[in-house]
Parts: C-alpha cells; sequence; structure tokens
C-alpha cells in the first residue's frame, strides 16, 4: 500500500510538473480490507509493528486528503489478470475489460 501511494505521488509530481494540477483526493484502490483498516485505525497492533514507518506514511497522506483507499473485490482488480494466477473466467473477462485480444486466435 505505501508503495503504491508514493507511485501515486510521484505520478502526481509528474503531471503537475506538465502543468496538470490535480486538486481532488487520488483514489487507490485496494482489496484487503484489513490493510485499509490498519491505514484508518492509529492505534497500533502487536501484528503491525513491521509496518509502523509505512503506516504512519500512509495515515499521514490520508489526514492530508491526498489519498484515498476505496475497497474493490478482488475479483474486479483488473491488475490481477498481470500478477496473479486467475481462474480462465476471470482471465477472459479481464482481458474483455482491457480490450486485450489475442492475436493468433482464427478470425471468424
Amino acid at each position: 500500500m505505501a508503495l503504491g501511494v508514493c507511485e501515486l505521488l510521484w505520478i502526481k509530481n509528474v503531471l503537475s510538473g506538465l502543468g496538470f494540477k490535480q486538486n481532488e483526493t487520488m483514489s487507490l484502490y485496494y482489496d484487503n480490507t484489513s490493510a485499509i483498516a490498519i491505514a484508518h485505525n492509529p492505534v497500533q497492533h502487536d501484528r503491525t509493528k513491521h509496518v509502523e514507518i509505512d503506516r504512519h506514511f500512509i495515515e499521514e497522506k490520508l489526514e492530508d486528503g491526498i489519498i484515498f483507499f476505496p475497497f474493490v473485490r478482488s475479483e474486479l482488480q483488473l491488475v490481477d489478470v498481470l500478477t496473479k494466477g486467475v481462474s480462465s473466467k476471470v482471465f477472459n473477462e479481464s482481458l474483455f475489460k482491457l480490450r486485450m485480444c489475442d492475436t493468433y486466435a482464427p478470425r471468424t
């Protein structure tokens, strides 16, 4: 999650350098409700000691209104088709949504 926030901030800076000013809150769609809860919860938990610095960074950006973490179901994450093994149904649906096609498929 912290890496995703860093990437969003980098993209925002690049676009700002190109003259595109964005004042809206950026959304990082996430499919892990536990990670979202930890990012919003200021209470330290024993299980999150190893991510304390990242959590503080994320919490700071949340409080500043720079980012927002809307929940999205895993089945709707389009990036999963590029990063994980998924079922053929999810794979084909993702390819359709991304408008990708099999160049080797016979044309009908």
